[in-house]
Parts: structure tokens; C-alpha cells; sequence
């Protein structure tokens, strides 16, 4: 089976990275000049993203699906945590937090013989912006996406390989309150022998994650003005 080159890697999901906000910055990650106030609530508190179904990754004719993917505070550092007030106030733009890499597992091939690894690395970035709809921009550190194939199709796809990389998002206030990334734009190196679509340049994430409180999970993380 031969994954065809003449489409992009295509990573959709019913359910990140978080996650993911994966037209680069200046179009899917961009928000308008005149953003207002922004409160992410509560303040200090840590939260976990979720993916509630499934992430797909598509290349070619090849789909990779993903059952697993989170997100979760590690207790040493302030990622995944909403900044302490009064830091998580702005009065005139988004509010922004740092995030652990989401970890993706539990992932096969739609073709047999092939073997996925998805490895996340470095630290990456969120920031929420109140309005109808509330929107995100999420970014990925340099590499921070690796995606591996092993079998019928030896291929390794680099996300922002030339830097960090944005992509929009919109955010739901609910319990939980829920991150949804729609066909957001990702660049990507592809290398590998016979079968890989090296002439890919670009990505498009699709993905929806829960956010939860894990300070308090009687409280649900909402973004306001």
C-alpha cells in the first residue's frame, strides 16, 4: 500500500491537542483587533484535557487512529494550570496558560503490518479568548509532534519543524467545558523510504477535548468576561 503524496497528513478527531490549536498562526490561530476582556476561571487552579473519542491521523489512504490522548498537570511546574489571579484577567486580549504535551496511545493503522508510534514532546501553549465564540490558539513547540510509522510504510512526520507553530481552536464553557480544533492548519516534514508522502508540507488537526479541574473537580475551568 502506497501513501500518496499528493495529500497533506491529515490528523481529524471526534474527540488535542488539547491539545492542540495545531493558514498557520496568522489565519486559524488569529483573533480580532478588537478582542475584549478575558477571565479564566478558577483562578490558580490546575486542569487536565481529554480526548473524548477518538484522533484520527490521516496520510494518504493510510488512517492512524488514536483511543487515548491527554494532558495532565504534573505538580512541579504551573503548566496545565490557570494563571493566579490576577494574571487570569485581561482586560483587552486573551488570557494564556503553558501546557504538558498531550501523550496519544492505544493507536492502530487502518492497513495490517503497520505499526503507530505518536510521541509528544517540550512544552506547549494555550491562550483563551472570551467572546461569541469563545476562541483559543493553541501552539506546539518546534518537533513537539512526532509521528512513526513501522511495517508496510517505514515514515516519520514532524510537526513544526522549522518552530513553533499556532492554530485556532474554540472553547465551550460546560461540565466539563470543552476544547474543539476544526480543520486547523499544521505544518510537517514527512521522511522515509518506499511508500512515505514526503512532498507533504502541511497538516489539518481535528480534535475535541474535555477540560476538567483536577483542583477541585466540584468546579468546571470556564473562560468569561
Amino acid at each position: 500500500m502506497t501513501l500518496r503524496s499528493a495529500r497533506p497528513l491529515v490528523a481529524s478527531g471526534a474527540g488535542l491537542a488539547l491539545l492542540a490549536a495545531l493558514g498557520l498562526a496568522g489565519s486559524a490561530g488569529a483573533r480580532p483587533a478588537d478582542a475584549g476582556s478575558t477571565t479564566v476561571s478558577p483562578a490558580g487552579h490546575s486542569f487536565a484535557a481529554t480526548l473524548n473519542g477518538q484522533a484520527t491521523f490521516q496520510a494518504g489512504s493510510v488512517t492512524v487512529t488514536c483511543n487515548t490522548s491527554t494532558s495532565q498537570p504534573d505538580g512541579t511546574t504551573t503548566n496545565n494550570q490557570v494563571p493566579a489571579a490576577p494574571g487570569n484577567t485581561n482586560a483587552a486580549g486573551p488570557v494564556a496558560s503553558s501546557v504538558n504535551a498531550p501523550t496519544y496511545s492505544d493507536c492502530s493503522a487502518s492497513i495490517p503490518g503497520v505499526t503507530v508510534t505518536v510521541t509528544t514532546s517540550g512544552t506547549w501553549g494555550i491562550s483563551m479568548q472570551n467572546g461569541s465564540p469563545i476562541t483559543a490558539t493553541m501552539t506546539i513547540p518546534q518537533g513537539g509532534l512526532v509521528l512513526q510509522t513501522t511495517g508496510l510504510a517505514n515514515c516519520t512526520v514532524t510537526a513544526a519543524p522549522g518552530g513553533s507553530a499556532s492554530f485556532g481552536a474554540t472553547f465551550t464553557n460546560g461540565a466539563p467545558s470543552q476544547l474543539v480544533v476544526s480543520g486547523a492548519s499544521v505544518p510537517v516534514t514527512v521522511s522515509g523510504g518506499f511508500g512515505c508522502p514526503t512532498a507533504a508540507t502541511a497538516s489539518v488537526f481535528n480534535a475535541t477535548y474535555d477540560v476538567t479541574d483536577t483542583t477541585d473537580a466540584t468546579q468546571q475551568i470556564t473562560v468569561g468576561s
